[in-house]
């Protein structure tokens, strides 16, 4: 059989990227010939090229690159996790899910106190329900980027909690584990205020606190601002690992501080930072909060350095009226990040900061 070229049978790709402009150029020509039926798409097609060519390329790249490292939503670590069976990773929790908006449902895990464990045998998402009624007070854990509420560290930590008389919600955002939607800092921030206002309708006179953790500490003092603005003071806040800002957080962050010796990087993140709005202005929030706040924060911690949390205590400090409402414990060397719950020290901490506020 008589062999033939096939380069006429592939299809040229794109050109190069410094050819784009010309190649855009010749698409919307070729569709000038297009029949009159085709004159939405060819208009669909101009609106793109006119949009991407409006815009310096680091506007289309930078943006969703900070997007993408300040939430790290696509590591959905651990994996091979079914997030509808959570009793698989942890005793006497049930999941369910509460929608935010049409499009976000959130997915959540409700691990009850440890001496109701033989209680919630067997017992369904209504069972759970009813028992925030009981008068053992209520943690919304807000975790921090990256993973979802079956993260081994995360799991950890509410079992410390589930042992010392607390019931534990554990949220995850919008994007984040198998809750829908995409994380904005406005999102993450309904998302938090959704699901402190659906525990509050539902636990009668049961004091309940918000956590947050790394990142969770700018989405917790930010739904904390909107409630204290809308007269609905949150019962109490738990900051673990906070940070001042975003900002001041991005310039400490691990993978980022690879680019800060990169000539005017550290002036392109910001600007993508200011074009995502993504902001978490702890520094300013709690300058407008009454409800009590507790700082948690490891001395050795590399990820949020010490530093940022003492910052934030003393912003949240000088602008308290009633100053014995803040109050800051630094945990000795050997917890860093995550794992301030190995701390023998913590639960009795947090026992007894709440207790004293809420007594």
């Amino acid at each position: 059989m008589e062999s033939r070229d096939c380069e006429a049978d592939v299809a040229p790709g794109p050109p190069a990227c410094d050819c784009v402009a010309t190649w855009w150029d010749m698409v919307l020509r070729n569709l000038q010939s297009f029949p009159h039926s085709c004159s939405t798409l060819r208009g669909k097609i101009a609106a793109l090229y006119n949009s991407f060519m409006s815009k310096p390329l680091k506007e289309h790249i930078f943006p969703p690159l900070m997007d993408m490292l300040i939430y790290f939503n696509f590591y959905k670590a651990p994996f091979l996790v079914d997030l509808k069976k959570p009793e698989s990773k942890i005793p006497h929790t049930v999941n369910f899910y509460i929608r935010v908006e049409p499009r976000v449902m959130l997915g959540i895990w409700h691990t009850v106190p440890s001496c109701r464990g033989e209680d919630a045998k067997g017992k369904n998402r209504c069972w759970y329900e009813a028992a925030l009624h009981d008068g053992n007070p209520i943690i919304v854990y807000l975790h921090g980027s990256a993973e979802h509420r079956a993260a081994p560290h995360r799991l950890k930590l509410v079992k410390v909690l589930s042992d010392g008389g607390f019931h534990v919600l554990s949220v995850d955002y919008r994007g984040f584990g198998d809750s829908t939607g995409k994380p904005t800092e406005e999102g993450l921030t309904a998302d938090a205020i959704c699901v402190y206002e659906w525990t509050k309708a539902r636990c009668g006179a049961t004091p309940v606190c918000l956590w947050g953790h790394s990142l969770g500490t700018g989405v917790a003092t930010n739904a904390a601002k909107v409630l204290e603005e809308k007269g609905s003071p949150v019962d109490a806040i738990v900051l673990e690992a906070p940070f001042t800002n975003i900002w001041v957080a991005s310039i400490n962050y691990p993978l980022l501080k690879i680019y800060q010796k990169l000539p005017g990087c550290l002036r392109v993140l910001m600007d993508a930072l200011r074009k995502d709005k993504i902001v978490f202005p702890s520094d300013e929030n709690v300058k407008f909060l009454s409800s009590p706040l507790l700082i948690l924060h490891g001395e050795d911690d590399r990820t949020v350095p010490l530093e940022c949390g003492k910052k934030l205590y003393e912003i949240a400090h000088d602008a308290y009226r009633h100053k014995e409402r803040v109050k800051m414990v630094i945990f000795p060397p050997g917890f860093h990040h995550n794992f301030l719950y190995e701390s023998p020290i913590l639960l009795r901490t947090v026992r007894d900061f709440l207790s004293e506020q809420w007594a």
